[in-house]
């Protein structure tokens, strides 16, 4: 029997909206399972919660772990941080995760990836009762070929015309989705610029994550100076896991987020 619960369920959408309020900006860690063995796991959960991470993101372009449902499982035991689903393919999804975003690479022109997989998707989530959070997914030319390029088989946006990615931008607001994501991709040479997020949230209001070669504390705080309402690191602590670097790295978006709220006063 249709249950309509299911489909008004915002639960994990209001909380990030927020945090948004509260903090201008919020901070995000993205997990690749296979990036993260579960012996390392509960280090590092506990090392993000102390540094004020304010939700997580689970997947990627490509996965090899073949126990999704177990792996978020295993997180939820170390930490109470939301854990949102950022998947790859149908294989990612989890009926244990918070929620997840219902992507559609709105940068390219794949129609799997517009709407395709979407369809048999959708059965799915209703019968878990999975928040499911719909996102414009934009991918940015980054300077590589990177995964989420080749594995959604779209061309991404030019670096250099932020035009072009406002009006993709308005689109998806005009479409009804919830969320917009500007990704550079992991291991990109080049992250999403400043001017082209100032350009986007000038211009919607639904809220922005930016994420994508993020390296330093200066790249996340200029974007969040910038309007970019959640920054998304990934690939940095992959590379450098310590627990000042993640704490840098969460008060510098923190910090970027209230400057932009005093902006805005």
């Amino acid at each position: 029997m249709f249950n309509p619960l299911v489909t008004v369920n915002t639960y994990i959408y209001d909380k990030i909206l927020a945090i948004r309020a509260e903090k201008g900006a919020g901070f995000i860690v993205l997990i690749d399972p296979d990036a993260l063995p579960p012996e390392k796991m509960p280090q590092f959960l506990q090392d993000c919660e102390a540094a004020g991470t304010d939700a997580l993101f689970l997947g990627g372009s490509l996965m090899h772990v073949p126990w999704v449902d177990r792996y978020v499982q295993m997180l939820k035991q170390h930490t109470t941080l939301p854990i949102i689903g950022f998947p790859g393919s149908l294989t990612q999804i989890s009926g244990h995760l918070d929620a997840m975003l219902y992507l559609s690479v709105i940068s390219g022109r794949n129609p799997d990836y517009l709407f395709g997989q979407h369809v048999y998707a959708a059965p799915i989530l209703r019968k878990l009762g999975l928040e499911a959070i719909s996102t414009g997914y934009m991918l940015i030319e980054s300077g590589a070929l990177t995964s989420a390029q080749y594995m959604s088989n779209s061309m991404p946006l030019p670096r250099k015309k932020t035009n072009i990615a406002v009006a993709t931008a308005l689109a998806a607001e005009m479409m009804g989705m919830k969320l917009l994501m500007t990704d550079a991709g992991s291991g990109a040479d080049h992250q999403v610029p400043v001017e082209m997020v100032s350009g986007i949230t000038a211009s919607v209001s639904i809220p922005l994550c930016v994420g994508g070669g993020i390296r330093t504390p200066k790249m996340a705080e200029a974007r969040a100076i910038a309007g970019a309402s959640f920054i998304v690191v990934g690939n940095a602590f992959e590379d450098r896991a310590e627990p000042s670097f993640i704490a840098e790295m969460a008060t510098a978006t923190h910090e970027g987020g209230r400057k932009r709220l005093l902006q805005t006063v």
